[in-house]
This record gives C-alpha cells, sequence and structure tokens, in this order.
C-alpha cells in the first residue's frame, strides 16, 4: 500500500496549529484479522495448474487438482478450505463457490505453495456467465436491473467465507463472450464482468464475509451500467423468491481490506445496492430502525488501493454506520468522459449517468469515511459532471474526517442532492483540488476545521445549485494566486444560506 505520510505530516501540522482537541470517532471494524473460528477443521483441496491433475483426491498437495471445475462441482462445508497453488495460471476459468462456513467454523479460500512464484491467477476472460435479477427496476428505471454478468469468484448465497491472497482478471481482450461479438468496447450493450461479485437472495442475512489481500486488474465490464455487478468488487441483494421463507436479504460483518484493485470498470469497490431500495425513497432522514432491518450492517472497507477505476473507486450503498477508512484512490473516473461514455441507444440517453466521484456514500446512515487519500479523479471538465474525491450523496449523516484531498478535477467534496442531510466535513485537507467544493441540491451540511489549499483561479465554491443551508466555520482557506483573490462567496445563493464564522483566509480580498 502507498504510504499516506504527507497526509499525516499535513494533519498533525493542522491539529497542533488549530489547538483541536477533539479526537476522532472510534470505530471497530467488524472483521479485519485473520481469524482461526474452525478454519481447516473440515476437507482442505489443492489445486494447481502446473502439478494437479483432475483424476487426483485434491485433498493433499501431492495429489492437487488441475482445475477449477473441480471446486465448482463441490458443495463446500464449514470449515473446509480450497487452496491454490502459488505460480498457478488458471485461463478462462472462474470459482463459483457453492455451500456456506458457519459461524464456529469459517471456509477458506487462500494460497499454498512458494510465494516467490508469485500469486495464483484466475484470469476469466469472459467466462463464468451468470444471471443477475434484482427482481424489479431499480430507483432510476434507466439502470439495468438483469442480464448477464462474467465473475472469476462468485459468492452467491454464500456466508462465513474468507478469500485472500489471490490475483483475478476478467479481461474482455483476452476473450469476447458470443453476446458480445460485433461490439464495440463502449457500447451499452456490452455484457457486465466482476472479479468478485457476492449476491444475497434466498438465505436471508448472510453474516461474516471478508475478502482480504485481493489483486484485481483488468477487469473490463460495461463503461454504463452502475448498478449491475459490474467492476473489480460489488455485493449486491436480490429479490427472495420467498421472502416469507427465508426473510429478508441482507449483509452483515462484510469485510474488504489490504486489495489493490487496478484498471477495473465499471466500479473499483461497491456495497450493497439492494432490491428494497424502494424502502428508502422519497426520504431525507432515514430511520435506524429501517436501515438495520432492510440495509447491510457491519460493513467495513479499508486499507485498499483502488487505481484507474472506470468510473466510482469505492460506494457504500444502503448500508448501516458502514466504516470506509484507510484507503487510496488514485485517477478514478478514467472513463466516465465525453468520448468514452457515449452510447446512442442506451436507456436515458448517451450521457445517462456520466457522472463519477471516487469514495462515497448512497442512501446510508451515518457513514464514517476516514483517513482516506484520494487523488487525481479525473475528467471533470471532460464530459464527468462529478470528479470529486469525496460525495456527500443522498444519504443521512454522512461525516467525512481526517482525509486528504489533491489534484481532484472535480474538487474536494460534493454535497449532493435534496436528501442529503446532517453531514459533517471536518479534519480534512484539500490541496490543489482543481476545484471548489460543490454544494449540488439541497445541501444540510456542517464544514469545519478544515484546511483548503486553492489553487491559483480556484473558487472556493465551485457552484451552488439552489443549494439548502451550510456553516462553514473554523476552516484556513489559502489561495496560491500572484494577487489577492475577490472571491464570491454564496454562489448563486443568498446569504442566509451560507454561514461563515471564524475562518482564517489568506491572500483573499475584501472579504
Amino acid at each position: 500500500m502507498k504510504k499516506k505520510w504527507i497526509a499525516g505530516i499535513l494533519t498533525l501540522v493542522f491539529v497542533i496549529m488549530n489547538g483541536v482537541s477533539a479526537m476522532p470517532v472510534t470505530v471497530s471494524a467488524a472483521g479485519g484479522e485473520e481469524s482461526d473460528h474452525g478454519i481447516g477443521s473440515g476437507v482442505t483441496y489443492y489445486v494447481s495448474s502446473e502439478n494437479g491433475n483432475d483424476s487426483n483426491s485434491g485433498t493433499s498437495e501431492k495429489n492437487p487438482f488441475k482445475t477449477l471445475d473441480k471446486i465448482n462441482e463441490i458443495t463446500l462445508n464449514p470449515g473446509d478450505r480450497v487452496l491454490l497453488e502459488n505460480g498457478s495460471v488458471f485461463e478462462n476459468q472462474y470459482l463459483h463457490i457453492k455451500g456456506s462456513g458457519s459461524e464456529d467454523a469459517y471456509i477458506e479460500i487462500a494460497t499454498y505453495g512458494d510465494e516467490s512464484e508469485g500469486r495464483p491467477q484466475i484470469n476469466t476472460n469472459g467466462k463464468g456467465v451468470w444471471d443477475q435479477d434484482y427482481g424489479a427496476p431499480l430507483d432510476n428505471a434507466n439502470h439495468k436491473y438483469k442480464g448477464k454478468v462474467s465473475t472469476s469468484v462468485l459468492l452467491f448465497d454464500v456466508e462465513y467465507i474468507e478469500v485472500r491472497g489471490l490475483e483475478i482478471t476478467n479481461d474482455r481482450a483476452k476473450g469476447v463472450d458470443s453476446a458480445d461479438e460485433g461490439l464495440k468496447y463502449n457500447d451499452y450493450r456490452v455484457m457486465d464482468r466482476t472479479g468478485v461479485a457476492g449476491v444475497a437472495q434466498n438465505k436471508g442475512t448472510l453474516d461474516h464475509i471478508v475478502l482480504d489481500d485481493l489483486y484485481i486488474h483488468d477487469v473490463t465490464g460495461n463503461v454504463q451500467n452502475k448498478h449491475m455487478a459490474n467492476g473489480g468488487i460489488y455485493f449486491i441483494v436480490q429479490k427472495p423468491e420467498n421472502e416469507s421463507v427465508t426473510g429478508i436479504a441482507k449483509y452483515d460483518d462484510l469485510v474488504i481490506e489490504n486489495c489493490h484493485l487496478d484498471r477495473v470498470n465499471r466500479w473499483g469497490i461497491a456495497a450493497a445496492y439492494t432490491t428494497y431500495h424502494g424502502r428508502f425513497s422519497g426520504k431525507a432522514e432515514i430511520a435506524d430502525e429501517e436501515i438495520a432491518k432492510y440495509g447491510a450492517t457491519n460493513v467495513v472497507i479499508q486499507n485498499n488501493y483502488i487505481k484507474n477505476a472506470g468510473g466510482d473507486s469505492i460506494t457504500t450503498m444502503y448500508c448501516d454506520r458502514p466504516i470506509v477508512q484507510n484507503n487510496v484512490s488514485e485517477n478514478a473516473a478514467a472513463q466516465i468522459r465525453s468520448d468514452v461514455y457515449d452510447a446512442p441507444g442506451m436507456p436515458g440517453g448517451a450521457t445517462f449517468g456520466r457522472v463519477a466521484a471516487a469514495i462515497w456514500p448512497w442512501k446510508c446512515k451515518n457513514a464514517v469515511f476516514q483517513y482516506n487519500e484520494c487523488f487525481d479523479t479525473l475528467n471533470a471538465t471532460n464530459g464527468n459532471g462529478d470528479g470529486q474525491a469525496w460525495d456527500a450523496d443522498w444519504g443521512d449523516g454522512t461525516l467525512y474526517q481526517y482525509n486528504y484531498s489533491h489534484g481532484n478535477s472535480g474538487g474536494p467534496v460534493m454535497f449532493c442532492g435534496v436528501q442529503a442531510v446532517n453531514n459533517t466535513f471536518r479534519y480534512n485537507i484539500s490541496y490543489n483540488d482543481s476545484m471548489g467544493m460543490n454544494p449540488a441540491g439541497n445541501p444540510d451540511a456542517h464544514v469545519y476545521n478544515n484546511i483548503f489549499y486553492m489553487p491559483e483561479g480556484v473558487d472556493y465554491i465551485r457552484t451552488n445549485m439552489s443549494g439548502g443551508y451550510m456553516k462553514l466555520e473554523n476552516n484556513i482557506i489559502y489561495y496560491d494566486g500572484e494577487q489577492p483573490k475577490q472571491e464570491e462567496w454564496y454562489k448563486q445563493s443568498t446569504q442566509d444560506k451560507f454561514k461563515y464564522d471564524n475562518n482564517l483566509y489568506y491572500n483573499y480580498a475584501h472579504l
């Protein structure tokens, strides 16, 4: 992982300069540490592309299976392990897990052998196709809600499982599904692809899923589709076939950590769009009991590095108090630009959904984003309607604190939508972001104790689209221009919509 020492030093300086006595909110991860909960208490299966044979027993290092097909035939039991040999290359293969662990005996998917040989690679190349169906149209009817998806590692109604140490690709250049033949790369009808996909449907609450230390790259999914399982890692909730028997489908204790993602499309990491989205539509403030019942709980996304995501790097969706911390996003929204994201015939129009920010929540309750670094989010001047590092988007109680943004084309943060309420943005550093803050729609935000280092020619407030109320206090706002800047502090609004109090300004004229 890239060291975030610059952000650490700047944050320390900021704390010392301002005498901040407040400490960050204490949070605890639901998982986060490798556990010995019965792992290895069942059968251990070995797979080696170089030394294996599918006629072997597969239950010892000396007699491994050769292909992942053998694992796909097995229903795993609590305590079972599937170990792929380091250095193996599983070309045109995939791992679609059947079976679950238990609270006392997790299933583990991991590696064995000489680590100097490199990680075992699963190169799916458009194979591993399954049918996704949320069961009903999504919150915007123009979003695709069902279709075929190619996935390298699929966890469909699987729980009490930990997956670690693998290298995963799903590259269209190496294999075009028959459904994609003749279609351009950016055609809106291209099949969705995923490195890892999780689906909750017919087992009620899925407990304890951990993705740890995965290297996922070159996943060439659909450029346009936002809410299919499409990108590096994507968890979804589909409509149960018989909810009265199985219960509400959802996740509890979902941990994604220490993963490196590069050139994944469209999403980097997303969890967990749900068939129950209608329970939250039309509501600004989200009831605790509602999000706990229908949303994902105990979601932790931490210590991941996401580079060159086609769209957004990390998004939590319909989560109850998710924690997103110590992640790095670089070059997000790489394909959200007018010369790529342009598909005539697409429902909603050729530019529908051509927006992407880096790390943000959608319809979450009290989401916490802290100690993250985000830089060079792309294309705000080339067709991307967003381009920010952070985006408090249509949620209740979003908290951004102790984060570091720099060089983002759309600025540091957006407070987005008429249902973005109770937002807090504090103790963050914005350095040389290419635009200012964007209170879009009807924000309700408290912005305090931050440092904003504004490059020459950049306004502190990017724009204000019929904004609500925003309080800005105790911030340092530094303008790096040759001459003092004359700032329009209220932008298309009235002074009762913005309240500035006790801020420190440098190199501004006529405050």
